[in-house]
């Protein structure tokens, strides 16, 4: 037991040490970065930070980051998944959560990306209209107020869990049909895992 709570712990720092600069990257990302492509859009949105003209991609940030928050938050799920309840659903949040931003990354982020991206620059690839792009910038911002949040609640979760004691109570084993629905999980997982890096 007393393993399984070092393991925890230092999952949990991990993800605090990653949680604390990806939320504030974020913040820089969503305020400075959107802020300013977003400001008039179609003709801002050359401003976008893509392509030859910007020689750092935030995907070179926010990538590792976030694979970094994932492992953490994983990690310190399957360690402490023995915890009752009231402990581990803190566990539950930074995991679950940075999985679920990475999901609507892919599904709504990516194309809204390029779709933006193309006609600011007047891509032979551009598929919307001046009025499309000005009503998409809006659900960008809007969407990633929701990113913002999820990264927030990622670094708040483990960092509550660190401030509290660790339960002395032991969780009851799960029967064997919720085991096999978290490896049934936990090998989605992987699989989208696999998946986004094979298609960065």
């Amino acid at each position: 037991m007393a393993d399984r709570k070092l393991i925890t712990r230092a999952f949990l720092w991990l993800a605090v040490l990653v949680g604390g600069p990806l939320l504030g990257a974020k913040l820089f990302d969503l305020l400075v970065l959107a802020g300013a492509w977003s400001a008039t859009p179609p003709q801002s949105l050359a401003m976008m930070p893509y392509g030859k003209a910007w020689p750092v991609d935030t995907g070179v940030f926010f990538i590792p980051f976030s694979a970094a928050m994932l492992i953490a938050g994983f990690g310190a799920l399957i360690a402490g998944w023995r915890t009752p309840w009231h402990y581990r659903w803190l566990l539950c949040l930074p995991s679950i959560g940075i999985l679920l931003l990475l999901i609507l990354t892919v599904v709504a982020f990516w194309p809204m990306n390029a779709a933006l991206y193309y006609h600011g620059i007047h891509s032979p690839k551009d598929t919307i209209t001046d009025a499309q792009s000005i009503a998409m910038t809006r659900q960008w911002i809007s969407l990633d107020w929701l990113r913002v949040a999820g990264a927030t609640a990622a670094f708040v979760a483990p960092l509550r869990a660190l401030t509290l004691p660790w339960p002395a109570e032991v969780a009851a084993k799960d029967p064997p049909i919720v085991r096999l629905v978290l490896a049934l999980a936990l090998i989605g997982v992987a699989a989208f895992i696999v998946w986004f890096i094979s298609n960065l």
